[in-house]
């Protein structure tokens, strides 16, 4: 039997159930692979998933017998197939956090369930530690935001617009490997960067704009997680040390994450630092990275829980003055015993893009 779902049989058993209702498309391609609408039931003794004959031909070429699961046609489920998928269960788990209530509901009458159980973010918690290939996975879409990156400083101008550019980033994901987006690209430029999740607009970048770019690509599923902001033409002045700031942070936050580290401590680490120079830290200073692009654990001043090794997060300070313009420094980070690495590995020193020459300028100020 699949090796996860064989876990999460004895994690629900611990917790006195019988079985799992599992909608959830993130955990299913978790637990099975599959990548397809239907409804995962792990019942007293066997596995099944539900699907429609869209999904059919797709999901039985990536199951074998060794992973446990017998796959049904919805169409062909009876009324007394629901009700005897779950027969003799006191008590079956369900996706509390994913779930809506009249499907909670609909659980209730169609599978005549006596008590449906929150199962407590099992499956979020699981999939915050990652295993070899998940990191594998995560670290090749990471490579390719890399080289996106790269490409990208070459191909802004001054005069080109906000759009173009988050065009050019889907493009190049596309066309080297990845699955496509992992997020709506964020291209922000000028007193736009003051807006933590500006959206993409026809303004053209102009000298002396900061750019913050925010950019992931999915890579079989995986996800990355990168942001930089640029200069076009030179730096303002009034933007040196808000980005000085940022940097120091992220560089500091990078070297507190390792194996048990409290993430309220280090959350609180560079909200106080902020707090000591006039500014705020209006956002989580990062969040877990996997199947998801937001997922656990969310790294702020509330969060009570330790780090610990083989997670995968964001480490993104940042600092928005609004109507004038924002900084924001990004990466995909995992998490080891002994500290932690960027997966995301582009430069984070002051980078000039300048019409004046037809390729990114570098400039080393540490």
């Amino acid at each position: 039997m699949n090796n996860k779902i064989q876990w999460l049989r004895n994690k629900i058993s611990m917790q006195n159930m019988q079985g799992m209702i599992i909608t959830n498309p993130v955990n299913i391609k978790y637990l099975t692979g599959i990548d397809a609408e239907g409804t995962l039931l792990i019942t007293r003794k066997e596995n099944f998933f539900l699907t429609d004959a869209r999904y059919l031909e797709h999901v039985k070429s990536i199951l074998t017998i060794d992973d446990g699961i017998i796959v049904n046609d919805i169409a062909n489920i009876t009324i007394d197939d629901y009700e005897n998928f779950f027969m003799f269960c006191e008590n079956v788990g369900f996706e509390e956090n994913y779930v809506t209530y009249a499907s909670y509901k609909r659980y209730l009458e169609r599978y005549k369930i006596h008590n449906l159980e929150e199962t407590e973010y099992l499956l979020e918690k699981q999939r915050m530690i990652k295993d070899d290939e998940e990191i594998a996975l995560i670290e090749k879409a990471c490579y390719i935001t890399d080289e996106c990156f790269k490409n990208i400083c070459n191909y802004i101008k001054i005069g080109k617009t906000e759009k173009e550019i988050a065009f050019e980033i889907e493009k190049f994901f596309v066309e080297n490997g990845a699955d496509g987006l992992s997020f709506d690209t964020i291209v922000a430029s000028g007193k736009n960067s003051s807006k933590p999740h500006a959206v993409p607009t026809d303004k053209k970048i102009e000298a002396g704009d900061p750019i913050t770019i925010d950019m992931g690509c999915k890579y079989k599923g995986y996800c990355s997680d990168m942001t930089r902001t640029i200069f076009a033409g030179y730096v303002p002045v009034q933007a040196y040390k808000i980005y000085d700031l940022v940097l120091k942070n992220q560089l500091q936050t990078l070297k507190e994450m390792k194996e048990d580290a409290s993430i309220r401590m280090i959350s609180r680490m560079v909200e106080n630092d902020f707090k000591l120079n006039g500014y705020d830290l209006i956002h989580s200073l990062g969040h877990g990275v996997g199947l998801d692009i937001h997922e656990m654990p969310y790294i702020n001043g509330k969060n009570d829980n330790v780090l610990k090794s083989n997670m995968v997060v964001t480490n993104e300070p940042g600092i928005y003055l609004p109507n004038n313009f924002g900084v924001r420094i990004e990466d995909t980070v995992l998490i080891t015993k002994s500290g932690s690495i960027n997966l995301t590995k582009s430069d984070k020193n002051y980078i000039i893009v300048d019409n004046t020459w037809f390729k990114a300028e570098f400039v080393l100020k540490y």
